[in-house]
């Protein structure tokens, strides 16, 4: 492909640099900025993902420095399950507008790496398990941050799925889940929004340093892709200078006082670099500052009160109702009303008037982002406590347990029997639980999926006391869910960023209906997830033994209960779903519609989900796979059609033999749903496949052979004499044994050995020639 940044103005400002000040131009002049050359500015790349981490002196990057004020918006563990693609683009603009205020050219984010564990320290600033929702979401986020001409950076490049080891560790992956899960996401983002930049991650993959791989960031990247941007390390992820930069890496971040930059000049001297390598990084570079200095920058001062609100409104749509079940003062469930179709009361929405007990220390002292580099300063901090009583003055609040690692037993106790006594003493007790700030954070990984045992105790003990019990969560990744079965309701409400605590309180008392989805499973035991005994590696290396059956894909695979599938969200209204149709269009992609039907009593929002599967496939396959989803909002009553488009290149699986992308033809099932475990209708569409002609090799088996258009009635000509043995074979064998599946894996330049020289060599050579030549029309 042709470098379009090549024939730019900045090409040419390059052009007459010196070789030392291109090679300078390629690393940065201090932690954050680029340096300034020949004229070509210098720009700023600082923090995000979900705000502006812009720091005030200084540098770093685990978020220990002083940053200026700024909005916090809910992180990826929570925009993910959204699953709205509006609000994501609108949280991308905020972002931009932010940047630009504060003349920040690239923001350091959206990162899109998949969960492969929940077990991944990181896993905060991740969107889903699932590469569609993982590349959707953040193509919309990239489109949003760079309307205001602020650079986008994707990250982490590639398959970053671990804290422990990252700047070393080798993620050993087979083609197939490489490409499927890790990389589609990726692929999708650079294909639909074409990001600004692209950050690579420490790690190796396959035993190759990310910023060292050309496979990765070249041919992969910009020739398969066609990535028009330039490819910045991420801080301090460059092992070695000149292979980097001869990879693919255009920009070394934090800059270095120049030492590597002396490589480059030296290597350039040498011979060891063409200069045309050095011209190409150097002009990506000044074509990002020039464009960043002719882009008209935001007037301030940031509308702090309207990106609250947004904020705010993200939130709410955050958050996932799990589990929200009918249960009297007794714990009984109640009877229905006797000549009414009305289910029993629930649980939620909270009512005003009810008697209220807070417990819990995350409703004073929320946990709304995870530590590291993206740690932002808030322009300001809701708490969930302050929000609930504004709704219900009355509501009582007790601490319940301690957020110290080092707490007095005694005061542990203490805390228990007091918030025991306050849920005694209510018509409801919420329970604010989730895991405190030390046991989750960039750098380091978590060692089990547990809430602390204070915590389960304080839920056990106050469910006991009051069985109309409900259980808030704040944690950056899946938590164990042992209480599931006894608590009637059950919010999963993530880290949900700076306004997170009016949020909270507008869902439990229904302000706003809960229309989030998981887009991460939750098991029920660390034991039970795909990574459990591939996690986090040894010796340098993780060897991805999952494959495909990353996530959902794992448990549907394996037929394995869940605490709460992949997909699931509960309303405070019902949905209905028509039936569906399927068809494929003119572009070769399957446009799916149905009716769906708010049937409820309130306005709610339902996400649409659509799965699809290939019946006896010829490959390893999920049982089903998300292709395309839509967030549907809709008043009490309303019937929608609803339309999704299934593109055709997600339908291709990664041809290891063929080295490409290869849609499979065949009867595809098209399921739709309101989770992966939740399917309300589906149907069948017939799909065509694309032609894979591989050539046949001494090496091929003869089903392979006999499956080939022409060599197949070639060779079982050749080989009518080994008939005759091979009925005499069958003759002595158990009744239903096949002799021609016995055949089908034996490799045909072996067959010479079986056909008693009625087979030769030069034969099968002969027969293996006529088959790979070119066939006339």
């Amino acid at each position: 492909m042709t470098d379009t940044f090549l024939t730019t103005d900045a090409a040419a400002a390059v052009e007459g640099l010196t070789v030392e000040e291109k090679a300078a131009l390629t690393s940065g002049a201090s932690f954050w900025r680029t340096k300034e050359v020949g004229g070509i500015p210098s720009v700023m790349l600082t923090d995000g993902p979900h705000g502006l981490r812009k720091q005030r002196e200084g540098g770093d990057h685990l978020g220990i420095g002083d940053s200026v004020p700024a909005t916090c918006f809910p992180p990826a563990v929570a925009l993910g399950s959204s699953w709205d693609v509006e609000l994501a683009e609108r949280v991308g603009t905020a972002l931009g507008v932010e940047s630009s205020i504060e003349d920040v050219a690239v923001l350091l984010g959206p990162g899109i790496n998949i969960k492969r564990s929940p077990l991944c320290g990181r896993n905060f600033e991740y969107l889903s398990e699932d590469p569609i929702v993982s590349g959707v979401l953040g193509t919309r986020l990239v489109r949003g941050i760079q309307s205001q001409g602020v650079g986008a950076s994707l990250k982490h490049f590639a398959a970053n799925n671990q804290e422990q080891d990252r700047m070393r560790s080798s993620s050993d992956v087979d083609p197939r889940p490489l490409r499927e899960i890790y990389l589609r996401g990726f692929q999708r983002v650079v294909e639909d929004a074409q990001p600004y930049t692209v950050m690579c991650s420490y790690n190796r993959i396959n035993g190759v340093f990310a910023s060292e791989d050309p496979w990765l960031l070249t041919s992969v990247l910009r020739d398969e892709w066609g990535f028009e941007g330039l490819v910045v390390s991420d801080w301090g992820a460059v092992n070695e200078r000149v292979a980097a930069l001869k990879a693919g890496l255009d920009l070394e971040m934090p800059g270095n006082g120049g030492q590597t930059d002396e490589k480059l000049v030296a290597a350039v001297a040498a011979g060891e670099l063409d200069e045309s390598v050095l011209d190409a990084s150097a002009a990506r570079i000044a074509h990002l500052a020039t464009r960043w200095a002719a882009t008209p920058r935001v007037a301030g001062p940031l509308d702090v009160d309207a990106h609250h609100a947004l904020a705010r409104e993200a939130a709410s749509r955050s958050i996932v109702l799990l589990k929200n079940s009918p249960v009297g003062q007794n714990g009984a469930v109640p009877d229905r009303v006797e000549g009414s179709n009305a289910e029993p009361a629930r649980v939620l929405p909270l009512a005003a008037d009810a008697s209220i007990a807070v417990i819990g220390a995350f409703a004073e002292k929320p946990r709304y982002q995870g530590a590291g580099s993206s740690m932002i300063h808030p322009t300001r901090l809701d708490d969930a406590l302050t929000a609930i009583r504004a709704a219900a003055p009355d509501a009582s609040y007790s601490a319940g347990f301690s957020l110290s690692a080092d707490a007095d037993p005694a005061d542990t106790a203490r805390l228990r029997e007091e918030a025991v006594a306050a849920a005694s003493r209510a018509d409801v007790a919420v329970v604010f639980a989730g895991l405190p700030a030390r046991l989750e954070s960039e750098g380091y990984d978590r060692d089990d999926i547990d809430l602390p045992a204070d915590q389960l105790a304080v839920i056990d003990a106050v469910v006991a006391a009051n069985p109309r019990t409900v259980v808030v969560l704040s944690n950056g990744s899946v938590v164990a869910l042992p209480f599931a079965e006894r608590v009637p309701a059950i919010v999963e409400a993530w880290l949900l960023g700076q306004a997170g605590g009016g949020a909270t309180a507008d869902v439990l008392f229904g302000v706003v209906n809960p229309s989030g989805k998981l887009a991460e499973t939750i098991p029920h035991r660390l034991e039970d997830t795909p990574a459990f005994l591939n996690f986090p590696g040894e010796e340098g290396h993780v060897r991805y033994g999952e494959g495909l059956f990353v996530g959902y894909r794992w448990y549907d695979a394996r037929r394995m209960d869940v605490a709460f599938p992949f997909g699931h969200g509960l309303s405070y209204t019902t949905f209905a779903y028509g039936d569906v149709s399927a068809e494929v269009d003119a572009d070769g992609d399957i446009e799916v519609s149905l009716t769906v039907t708010n049937t409820g009593d309130r306005a709610g929002r339902e996400i649409v989900q659509v799965y699809t599967s290939l019946p006896g496939s010829a490959v390893q396959r999920a049982p089903r796979e998300l292709k395309a989803f839509a967030s549907v909002e809709l008043e009490a009553g309303e019937s929608r059609e609803v339309v999704l488009t299934v593109r055709r290149a997600d339908l291709s699986y990664w041809h290891v033999r063929a080295d490409r992308w290869v849609v499979e033809g065949g009867a595809y099932t098209v399921e739709v749903g309101a989770s992966s475990r939740d399917i309300r209708s589906s149907a069948v569409v017939s799909v065509s496949g694309d032609a894979v002609n591989l050539p046949l090799t001494r090496e091929s088996s003869l089903g392979e052979v006999f499956a080939h258009p022409v060599a197949g009635p070639m060779v079982q000509a050749a080989m009518a004499g080994m008939n005759q043995m091979m009925e005499g074979a069958a003759s002595i064998m158990p009744e239903g044994v096949s002799m021609e599946k016995m055949m089908e894996s034996f490799p045909i330049g072996r067959i010479g050995m079986m056909a008693g020289g009625d087979v030769s060599p030069e034969m099968i050579d002969g027969l293996l020639a006529a088959a790979n030549a070119p066939q006339q029309p």
